[in-house]
């Protein structure tokens, strides 16, 4: 199941509120803003497992991989979100993942690392661009998803058909 929608929707806190509702029983990530001052100045990638480290910063000027003002740091994501995705399939947990981004699709091991919770028997939770990108719409057309746009007027509704859908297959 893919969630898109616009920024700022509740996409990431659909994917946080499943894994609250399903404690022990989900692994994967979320991403969440660092903010300074009241300004987004990075991103902040946190496993289900309780790790967290910065992923993305305004200040990393000189970083090889960017995204508008961010420079990204690839080796957290294969290090620490990757990893998280593989354990959880390993342990036959629903995966969790936020996000299917500009930023992680940079990463082809995190592209991976994403087909093989698809093609695993284990429920696969997603939240992933609205806007186009090559492998994204191809991911989106695989024979078994379900994507679901999000916004604030379905989000509640939205909650309760992932809770539903999840509850089913865990």
């Amino acid at each position: 199941m893919l969630f898109t929608g616009r920024p700022g929707v509740g996409k990431t806190t659909l994917v946080r509120r499943l894994a609250e509702a399903f404690p022990g029983r989900v692994g994967g990530f979320y991403t969440e803003e660092l903010r300074e001052g009241g300004r987004r100045v990075g991103f902040v990638l946190v496993t289900l497992a309780g790790q967290r480290a910065v992923f993305a910063h305004v200040a990393w000027k000189q970083h090889p991989h960017r995204v508008g003002p961010y420079g990204v740091d690839l080796q957290v994501l294969e290090t620490t979100g990757v990893p998280a995705v593989r354990q959880a399939v390993r342990a036959g947990q629903a995966v969790l993942v936020d996000e299917l981004g500009k930023m992680e699709l940079l990463s082809p091991a995190f592209r991976q690392v994403v087909e093989e919770a698809a093609d695993s028997p284990v429920p696969l939770v997603a939240t992933i661009l609205l806007a186009s990108h090559p492998w994204a719409d191809r991911f989106r057309r695989r024979p078994r998803v379900t994507q679901v746009v999000v916004g604030p007027a379905n989000r509640e509704e939205v909650f309760r058909f992932a809770e539903s859908w999840l509850r089913r297959r865990l």
